[in-house]
Formats: C-alpha cells, structure tokens, sequence
C-alpha cells in the first residue's frame, strides 16, 4: 500500500500540532530565554510530556495553546518596554550624562501582577490552596542576607520578613496553628484556614549563605508573584477579623528586632467591639493624624507618632503581651479544633532563655493560648517574675534557679502543640536527653505501620486527659461502650483479655453454626455425625477456619473483577507488603539497639 504523501506547508496532524519544542517558542514569541523563563513561572505555563516525542527525547516540549496564551500577554510588551528603557539608560550613561540617567531610571515601567493573580486565583480558596510553596519561599527571603553579586536587595528582605510576620500574628491570633516539627531542614508549620490546610517551612535563624549552585534568578522570579500574592491574602485575612491593613506597629518594638510581638499588640488592641465598631472615630482620630503630620516636621513628627500609637496600644506590662486568651467577637463561629488549641495554654506562663529560637516559641505558643517573654528589650515582663510557669532554656548551667517553675527544653512546647495536651516535664528537664521528637504527619494508625513507643506513651496520656478508656488486643471500641460486656467477661487484665476475646470468637463461630443447623433444618436436611465432627473441629481450630474463609472469599472476589481492578488490588497488597517489611526492619533495629543498651548496662 503506497504511504499517504503529504506536500510540504499543509496542516500539521497529531502531536506535531498539539506540541511544540521550546526554541520554537522563542521564535513565535521573539523573546530571550530568561524573559520565556519568568512568563512561564508568573502564568503558571509547565511542560508538557507527548505520548511521542516527534523531535526527540532531548528536548522540551509546550502546548501550543499555553504559547498563543503567552503571545497575547501584556507583560511581554512592558518588558520590552523596560529593554527600550535600559537602552536609554545605558546611552545617557555612556554620553556621561548622570542627570538623564537618574531621571530615566526613575520612570523605568514597573510590571504588575495583579492582574496575573486574578486570573490563576479566581476565588480565595484557590489561593489558600496554593499557599505552601509561597510561605516557605518568603520566609526563605526573610532569612537571607541581603547581597548585590545576587541580586537580593534590601528592601526584598525587609518586605518578605514584614509579610512573614502579618501571616504569623493572623494564625496566633486567630489559633489556627495545628501542627509544628523541627527538623535539620528547619521547623515545619501546618495551620488550618478556611477548611485548607497549610503547611509551610521556616529556616532556622542561623546564618545563611547563598552558594553558587543555587539559581537565585528563578528564586527571585517566583518571589515576584508570591510576594503581591501574600499582601493580596494578609489583606483578605486582616479584613475578615475587622483590622486595618497594613498595620501600624510601634517603631520602639520594631527597633528592637520585636515585630511579631508588635503585630500581635497591634492585633489585640484593635480587635475588641469599640475599636472594630467606632468607625466615626477612626475617621476622626485620622484627619486629626493628618493635620498634626502637617504641623510637625523631623523629630517632632517620630515623637508624636510614637506617642499616638503608645495611647492606642495597651500598655507594656506584664500579662499584656498579645492578649490572646482573651474572648474574641467572632468566637462562636470558631470549631472545635480552635477551641482546643486556643486553652492548651491557656493559664501557662513562659520565660525564654536568650540560647532558644525566640521567633519560633513567640509564634507558637500565643497560638495555643500562652503568654510569653523573653530576654532582653522590649519584654513584657522579665525573668523575675512570680508568675512564670515554666522557663524555657537549652544550656545545662543556670545562673538563678526558681523554685517556683519548671526548666524545660524547647522540644517540650512542640511536643505539647502535637499531642494536644501538656505533657509530663520530667523527660524534658535540662540536662536530660529528651525522648525522640516525632512527626506529627505521621499516621501510626495506618494498618502495619510502626508505631514508637512514645507515641504509645502520648496515646495513653491523651487517653488519660479525655477520660477515655483504649481497647486493649481482641476487644472493640462497642465492647469499650457497653459496660455490661465487660462486667459479665471479667476483663480485668490484658491476660483475661485475650482469653475473653478468644471465648468471644469461638461463641461467634458457635453461633453461626446453629444459625446455619436451623436453616438445614428448615430446608429438611439430615443431621449427621459428620456433622457435629466438622462443627468440634471448626470450634477448635478456631482462627485458621477464618482465615481459610476469608482467603477462599478474595480468590473468588478476584476472580470477579475486571482485570483493571485486579491489578490495582494487587499493586494495593503489593504496597502493603512494603509497608509491612518497612515496619519489620525498625522493628529489628531496634531490638537490636535494645540489646546493645541491654548489655552495656
């Protein structure tokens, strides 16, 4: 059969015209590679991977639909505008004329993106949703150093960190926090906003430095559009709980590196009904502000801001940090999960040691309910302080011992914020080696996962603290609900236990046995002593006969299916046997580093 010949410019078919390389691209659009780059990352355009790849397995490959999106885009016009402008700068440059230069570079175009963020994020829940990557990227901003070889400014750094701790007082204030973990990459926060859980990661506040192997040019691209995207949800968050944006903070506090602690006075103090309902006030308090702005110059203009804002906010005395525990407006319209992280600290009075991460503790702990300080300028209230609870520090020698409260180590708070509860002090003491800190994003409920004994120990303890019974082995939780059943079985130890679940289930097999005699009966059967033989055999294996039955149940269940779902089952089993060898080799670690303690000691 002769191949259908196609002449040269005709209409391209399959892949060939749904797909088209990346060099391609860059001529349609007549555009560099970095400037393809930042479009991509701005419109959210990724590759593609065609079931054939007609130019080779090397290249990349874009739908043409996602490049006649990029085409008929505005910010590619500005940025050639911004070219055109550099251009000129350059040349005034050159023609050493300073004076031109300045100017032109004053009036350099700016693009915006807050058109681009209304078209990927139509509704607020959209942008909740895709808020992970956008935290963990600012507060990656707000730990590094500020340098010119990497094109990071200063102002970039301020920004990011001034964003970083908006997001933080809203989630303190308003308890959404759910979960924290401090691993070697940094400490991971989840909060609950809006139905959406949010997980982010913070660095730790270590000095950091900017290798070259990083690509700080697509860090900063992708900063462009989740820094507008931040103000644009702080904005939204502010409005919901009555609060003006951006806030005005005390510039004492922000002197003194203490801005999260100043957003949550701010926060505090403007969240009661007369401050949230006195509009007229506010209307008035501010052409009042204009006015004396006007009539100050310098100095005089610091001072009367300072002293403004030191009226409007509650005053620095101890108890007053934050104003957390107290009731807010909206609080019959919180759920049950911020009812209960709002008072898991709620009558709890921390001291931070000068060697603990402070930023960390005085955003977690005020979004359980507690009340912090710490040391140095600016705090609420200092180290001598009756009141304190528990003080938290990580160095072995003390100064000044109060009998008063208890010296725990970080690890405490954390492990408190996951369980739900206040755990026991006495593993947590300084100097001592605190139990292992585990992650909170681990289910150890999953069938033939491993579970640690500590994890054991919580699940006891938050038993304990909710009044609630657990099922010991071969007893239910309907069993746990009846209180007769465990009346007339006697179950007073776990041996008992076992030996009731056992006599529960030859009674279960028992009596669908007889179920099963009375429907033979019924049907004119014959009784036979083979019978009765099959029925004691059954009785005493016991186990094995369920067992032998559920088997002979999933073959011919599998024998039902259709081969697609066969084949998922047994990718399904498959997974679980991986589950299983993975929880069987912790399991022979650590018998094995048990018998190592075992014989040391």
């Amino acid at each position: 059969m002769v191949k259908h010949y196609r002449p040269p410019g005709k209409k391209k078919e399959g892949n060939a015209a749904k797909f088209v390389i990346r060099s391609q691209a860059l001529k349609q659009l007549q555009i560099s590679l970095p400037l393809f780059r930042k479009l991509c990352i701005l419109k959210g355009v990724t590759p593609r991977e065609p079931k054939k790849k007609f130019k080779g397995t090397h290249q990349t490959y874009y739908h043409v639909k996602d490049i006649a999106f990029l085409h008929h885009e505005p910010l590619v016009e500005i940025h050639r505008a911004i070219r055109v402008h550099e251009r000129k700068i350059k040349k005034a440059e050159a023609k050493k004329n300073l004076e031109r230069a300045n100017r032109l570079r004053e009036k350099t175009p700016k693009p915006k993106i807050d058109r681009i963020i209304r078209q990927r994020y139509p509704r607020f829940v959209d942008a909740l949703g895709e808020l992970d990557d956008c935290l963990t990227m600012v507060h990656l901003f707000a730990a590094l150093p500020a340098s010119e070889s990497k094109k990071i400014d200063v102002e970039c750094v301020h920004k990011c960190r001034r964003l970083a701790h908006e997001w933080q007082a809203f989630i303190s204030r308003t308890h959404k926090l759910r979960k924290t973990f401090v691993s070697v990459k940094g400490i991971y926060y989840q909060a609950e906003v809006e139905g959406q859980m949010i997980t982010w990661l913070t660095p730790h506040s270590l000095q950091q430095v900017v290798t070259d192997d990083v690509d700080v040019v697509t860090m900063l691209n992708f900063l462009q559009l989740y820094e507008p995207l931040l103000s644009f949800v702080n904005f939204r968050l502010y409005h919901s709980i009555n609060l003006k944006y951006p806030p005005i903070l005390d510039p004492r506090l922000e002197a003194l590196a203490a801005d999260l602690y100043a957003l949550s006075r701010y926060v505090s103090a403007n969240t009661g009904p007369s401050v949230v309902n006195s509009e007229a006030s506010q209307a008035e308090s501010e052409q009042l502000e204009t006015k004396q702005k006007e009539a100050e110059t310098g100095k005089e203009k610091s001072e009367l801001r300072l002293a403004q804002l030191q009226h409007q906010l509650p005053s620095n005395e101890p108890g007053a940090l934050m104003h957390l525990v107290e009731e807010v407006t909206g609080e019959d319209e919180e759920d049950q999960n911020t009812k209960e992280c709002k008072k898991l600290f709620k009558n709890v009075k921390f001291f931070l040691s000068r060697e603990v991460p402070r930023e960390s503790l005085l955003f977690v702990i005020p979004a359980f309910g507690g009340i912090v300080s710490w040391e140095g300028e600016g705090a609420p209230f200092g180290e001598s302080d009756q009141s304190i609870t528990h003080q938290i520090v990580d160095r072995e020698t003390q100064g000044h011992r109060f009998l008063s409260r208890d010296y725990v180590q970080p690890q405490w708070v954390y492990d408190c914020v996951n369980a739900q509860i206040i755990l026991p002090t006495d593993n947590y003491l300084v100097g001592r080696i605190p139990p292992p800190h585990l992650s909170p994003f681990i289910n150890y409920d999953e069938e033939g996962a491993y579970i640690p004994d500590y994890a054991k120990t919580i699940k006891h303890l938050q038993a304990a603290a909710k009044k609630d019974v657990l099922p010991l082995p071969g007893v239910g939780n309907e069993d746990l609900e009846d209180p007769q059943n465990l009346l007339v079985e006697g179950i007073k130890g776990r041996a008992e236990a076992n030996d009731a679940a056992q006599r529960k289930q030859k009674m279960m097999i028992l009596e669908q046995q007889y179920h099963d005699d009375l429907k033979k009966e019924l049907k004119g059967v014959t009784y036979t002593s083979a019978d009765s033989k099959e029925t004691s055999g059954e009785v005493q294996t016991g186990e094995s006969v369920v067992h032998v039955e559920e088997n002979a149940d999933d073959d011919m269940g599998k024998l039902m299916m259709s081969r697609k779902k066969r084949k998922l089952l047994e990718a399904m089993h498959i997974s679980n046997k991986r589950k299983q060898a993975q929880s069987d080799l912790i399991k022979q670690r650590k018998k094995k580093i048990d018998e190592a303690k075992s014989q040391r000691s």
